[in-house]
């Protein structure tokens, strides 16, 4: 296994998932729920991803400092636990978009559809 290259996919496997999280929470503002759990079930696979990578790492680790720690390292977990706690909230934020009556567009969500 390539430390380097693992570490590096388990960040951006992380990354997605937190990216995915947040464009869900988008389209649920919007209404379009449909995409929001299409967008929820991405990020779930990115994390899916990503915490088998760390499992790994953490196995071949043996709680004996095998693996070397360096800042990439703590940055890709810390991406991970971020797109985790992302995907939390996004469930409770997406359910409680469901409750609420739909909102007029705004012009932030027109700015967000033009970079998209």
């Amino acid at each position: 296994m390539d430390l380097e290259n693992t570490i590096m996919e388990l960040l951006v496997h992380a990354g997605s998932a937190r990216s995915h999280a947040m464009m869900a929470l988008q389209h649920a503002r919007r209404g379009d729920f449909p995409a929001a759990e299409q967008a929820m079930g991405e990020s779930r696979q990115a994390v899916s991803h990503a915490h088998g990578m760390q499992t790994e790492l953490i196995g071949l680790d043996e709680g004996c400092g095998k693996i070397p720690v360096n800042l990439i390292t703590v940055h890709a977990q810390d991406h991970l636990m971020n797109a985790m706690v992302i995907q939390d909230l996004a469930v409770d934020m997406i359910e409680l978009y469901r409750r609420l009556p739909p909102a007029p567009a705004t012009a932030v969500d027109a700015l967000q559809a033009s970079h998209c």
